[in-house]
């Protein structure tokens, strides 16, 4: 699977908790990776009908000072099933592809999920805690800020 596509599927898993804090029309992830790297960070950013972004949430597979490992939500957003999906492709990158002639920004763009959008999204997530992971990392910690 595309990585694009497996990072939208996440937003769709977590789609009925940004509509709880948000009145998003659309979502985006967004991305740095430089070709045949791992990728260390993305924002999820949602879109509201009159146009204005709010960052739901940045993931850092890395340590350092300036932030933590894993998920953080921002603007009183939380999800669950969003922070477990971003866990299992970051931590599992090798599962996923990107295009050859990819550029080293990367965009996934989310739209209100259909229902059978949902369904694939629930059912990947499904499959996906069938396959060993190292999903749960005691360093990971999920840190909510405003």
């Amino acid at each position: 699977m595309e990585l694009d596509k497996a990072l939208g599927l996440a937003v769709i898993l977590g789609w009925d908790d940004l509509k709880k804090v948000s009145d998003a029309c659309s979502a985006r992830v967004e991305y740095r990776c430089e070709p045949g790297t791992s990728l260390d960070h993305l924002n999820v950013w949602s879109v509201d009908p009159e146009g204005r972004q709010n960052r739901v949430c940045e993931y850092w597979t890395g340590t350092s000072p300036a932030h933590p490992t894993g998920v953080r939500f921002t603007n009183s957003f939380q999800s669950d099933q969003l922070g477990q999906a971003l866990d299992f492709i970051l931590m599992n990158q090798g599962q996923f592809t990107r295009p050859a002639d990819a550029c080293r920004d990367g965009l996934a763009l989310i739209y209100p999920p259909s229902g059978d959008e949902r369904t694939e999204a629930a059912a990947w997530m499904k499959g996906a805690h069938g396959v060993p992971t190292n999903i749960s990392r005691p360093e990971d910690q999920r840190v909510a800020t405003r």
